[in-house]
């Protein structure tokens, strides 16, 4: 212990002294006005709240002009949850220093815990404008924390704006109007303020960000990453800018570049999966299977949980039509999500590319029932019936999707397929005619339906047909 500890032990333990013979009522017992809030911040430092609640009422009666002393008071009757003595209390300060800062800020603790916000919110609005200074910043600050309470949050911004034209170096200030910039969608307003902060303050890297991210909110994402820059310019280590810079790569698929500063963000700063499930995406758009690959398993290897990361990887797997292996990994998301409609939509896909039609119809059947609008996932599941020379279902549940989704010209194109299968070859060419009048680019959805068909020479020349006429 420091010499300079040991004095002050013994000095309170005087104090302490001196206080127990004054409530013992010895003769010559005294302490004055700062010997009370010596002995109050004593006993409250030592979590001992009675002995300080204690302290503080007597000090306030033998020091009843004292405000210093009955803020303390009433901050220790906050505590106890006394709240209408705590409120009376303060009434009497504010006669006695209106001034005070202390006096607001602990006058609005009382409404909160009264649950009376309105109260609080007029008592900061009226008084802020009395102070100056720092006094000023600390009421914004509580002013903006009322708001949030009240859930009126362009307000929590409008403070957080007043507290930076007042000082633009509030970090505090700074970090918190970025969230609420991205809550409120004040990206407008954000990008004025912060230019003006960099007007003034063109070091400040957290301004900078501000900036950026306000871009950012705005989708203007070149303008973005040139801010972003900037920080990485002044602080190299400032690890939420490459995170950005990295998004804002993606959005305009500059994934090269995104790799890059998600790389940089990863040296400094401890691996996350999102940001490796990031680096996979990038390099799944540059058709690098396997480095995407690479990147999600990373990810997976964090948070086993991640069943859209595994799903991503069977994704890739599929674009590489390897479907024993990608069935592999769908059978793990499955394990996570039974049903989902898009692991059965590839489940079904895999098991359709296999020649096991029967599980996929099971398969689909799930992706068509938990998505019933979904156009793709019928013509899957059609498609897969269809396969399955279940022609009859085929055509019942074409006939219930289109009641549902509308006759749109790809059931008739799938309408046709079934009625050529099952050699109704007039009504199939009939309905084939049908589609290519109503929507002749949805032919390539036909042949893919079935690239057998083409091998009907009555097909094949109707289709060559309306390709000519368009």
């Amino acid at each position: 212990m420091s010499e300079h500890s040991e004095m002050h032990n013994e000095l309170m333990q005087q104090l302490v002294l001196k206080y127990e013979n004054l409530k013992e009522g010895k003769a010559n017992s005294f302490l004055d006005e700062q010997e009370f809030e010596q002995l109050i911040d004593h006993f409250d430092q030592l979590e001992k709240w009675s002995d300080a609640l204690e302290a503080a009422e007597m000090g306030a009666t033998q020091y009843p002009y004292s405000s210093a002393i009955k803020l303390r008071w009433a901050d220790m009757l906050i505590g106890n949850r006394s709240f209408h003595q705590a409120l009376t209390i303060l009434h009497e300060v504010e006669l006695l220093d209106p001034q005070e800062l202390d006096l607001y800020i602990l006058k609005t603790d009382v409404y909160l815990a009264l649950d009376q916000p309105e109260k609080a919110l007029e008592l900061l609005e009226t008084v802020k404008d009395q102070f100056t200074g720092e006094s000023r910043i600390e009421l914004l600050y509580e002013l903006a924390d009322v708001y949030e309470d009240y859930e009126a949050f362009d307000e929590v911004w409008n403070c957080l704006k007043l507290i930076l034209e007042q000082d633009p170096t509030q970090d505090e200030a700074l970090y918190k109007i970025c969230f609420w910039t991205d809550f409120t969608g004040k990206n407008e307003e954000s990008i004025q303020l912060h230019q003006n902060i960099i007007n003034e303050e063109p070091y400040s890297e957290v301004a900078w960000f501000n900036l950026g991210a306000a871009y950012q909110g705005l989708k203007l994402y070149e303008k973005a990453i040139d801010a972003y820059q900037y920080v990485i310019a002044i602080d190299d280590k400032f690890e939420f800018a490459y995170r950005n810079m990295g998004e804002a790569y993606i959005r305009l698929r500059r994934y090269k570049d995104a790799i890059e500063v998600l790389e940089r963000c990863l040296e400094i700063s401890m691996p996350e999966d999102i940001i490796y499930e990031a680096i996979g995406t990038c390099y799944e758009k540059l058709k690098q299977n396997t480095l995407a690959r690479l990147y999600y398993r990373k990810a997976i290897h964090l948070d086993n949980s991640l069943h859209k990361v595994h799903y991503k990887i069977a994704y890739t797997y599929l674009l590489e039509k390897k479907w024993d292996m990608a069935q592999r990994v769908l059978e793990t998301c499955l394990k996570f999500d039974r049903f989902n409609p898009d692991y059965n939509l590839a489940m079904g896909e895999c098991y359709m590319q296999l020649s096991e039609i029967e599980e996929a119809i099971k398969y689909l059947a799930i992706a068509v029932r938990e998505r019933p609008r979904n156009t793709k996932m019928w013509e899957a599941y059609l498609r897969s019936l269809y396969y399955g020379e279940h022609y009859e279902e085929a055509l019942f549940h074409l006939d219930k999707v289109q009641q549902t989704l509308g006759r749109k010209a790809i059931w008739k194109y799938i309408s046709s397929a079934i009625q050529l299968a099952m050699g109704y070859q007039k009504e199939g060419l009939l309905t084939l005619e049908q589609a290519l009048q109503e929507a002749p680019k949805l032919v390539k959805r036909f042949i893919m339906f079935d690239p057998a068909l083409l091998q009907f020479k009555k097909v094949a020349n109707l289709i060559t047909q309306y390709k000519k006429s368009t």
